[in-house]
């Protein structure tokens, strides 16, 4: 039976890790043919998504998982705290797409098949794993400030870029558009987002630990 839940693990972490880099790595390439911008900027904008980082941040997790399970970052992965952090990002982004951007643009192609990809499917994997196989009777609330520290780096990275090169990767947070006021106010309710699913996947943890009690 052990065995047997190894090796089911052991597919989850292959299909995650090869699905989340043949998006990315698909996502840049479709980027880079039909840029608009210079190379290096087109690659700078690539990186600047908090979509592109949060899959590359999921891609590296389930390699090192998958690969070298037993190396100081599949440890560190497979640490719960941190599998629970990357879900929480990735998850924000699954939902934010498909419930706020989604219907902004209709992609086509390949394009489509990696919009897909990326902030749907992923998403779903990623989730679907947290909710099967990691445990969460360690997690603690004080873990949800930590976890911040990702998102709000993003955030002001984001708007500094922003103000100096007149480039902002989502209509939520574009100050030319909407002003300083209006996004720091978007940024608010993103940061509930966070805190509300980060406390959420934390309180499932909590319900299951009374439950073997």
């Amino acid at each position: 039976m052990q065995d047997k839940s190894l090796k089911l693990n052991s597919s989850f972490f292959a299909i995650i890790a090869i699905v989340g880099w043949f998006a990315v790595v698909l996502q840049l390439y479709l980027i880079i043919i039909n840029r608009v911008v210079s190379l290096s900027e087109t690659i700078v904008r690539f990186f600047s998504f908090f979509t592109i980082q949060s899959n590359i941040l999921v891609a590296v997790c389930f390699t090192f998982l998958w690969l070298k399970p037993k190396s100081k970052w599949g440890l560190f992965f497979s640490k719960p705290k941190y599998t629970t952090a990357i879900t929480l990002y990735i998850t924000i982004v699954g939902l934010v797409y498909n419930v706020i951007l989604r219907f902004l643009w209709a992609p086509t192609g390949l394009q489509k098949v990696v919009d897909e990809l990326l902030h749907l499917v992923i998403p779903i994997l990623v989730l679907l794993y947290w909710i099967l196989f990691v445990p969460k009777k360690a997690l603690e609330f004080k873990n949800i400030f930590p976890w911040l520290i990702f998102p709000a780096m993003y955030l002001v990275y984001t708007l500094i870029r922003g103000a100096f090169f007149s480039f902002y990767p989502y209509p939520f947070v574009d100050v030319i558009l909407l002003g300083y006021n209006t996004v720091l106010l978007n940024s608010f309710f993103m940061l509930l987002a966070f805190l509300f699913f980060g406390t959420l996947f934390i309180g499932i943890g909590k319900i299951k630990k009374a439950n073997t009690n």
